[in-house]
């Protein structure tokens, strides 16, 4: 028997508002909350929370000496149609130059990474 149930993946940032709002462009949702803290309900029942964090600073990618500290994996039936989107909502490549993959590497606009993986 399970001790916990995870509740919610609660990501640090600058201004919970605002990244709220790029994850929800992606995953698209429903966003409430207050300046200190965003929830992000997805429609397919997933949940992303958003806490303010004075002094945050984003992770470095790829840092091996460095913790990325978690990346979230985005599955997309389309990789290139999902790059253009991600881009135009103020995503940042970090690793999305290989092709031949089935994964690229962005950044939100706090600098948290992300994959679009093909689904």
């Amino acid at each position: 028997m399970a001790l916990a149930k995870l509740g919610v993946v609660v990501l640090d940032c600058p201004d919970p508002r605002s990244l709220a709002g790029f994850y929800a462009e992606v995953l698209g949702g429903t966003v409430e909350g207050d300046d200190d803290w965003i929830d992000l309900k997805a429609p397919d029942g997933q949940a992303l929370a958003f806490q303010a964090a004075p002094g945050y600073v984003p992770p470095a990618w790829p840092a091996p000496d460095d913790s990325q500290q978690f990346h979230l994996d985005l599955v997309v039936d389309d990789l290139d149609a999902a790059e253009k989107e991600v881009l135009a909502l103020g995503a940042e490549p970090l690793d999305a130059a290989d092709r031949s993959r089935t994964w690229r590497v962005y950044a939100d606009p706090a600098g948290h990474p992300f994959c679009l993986c093909a689904g």
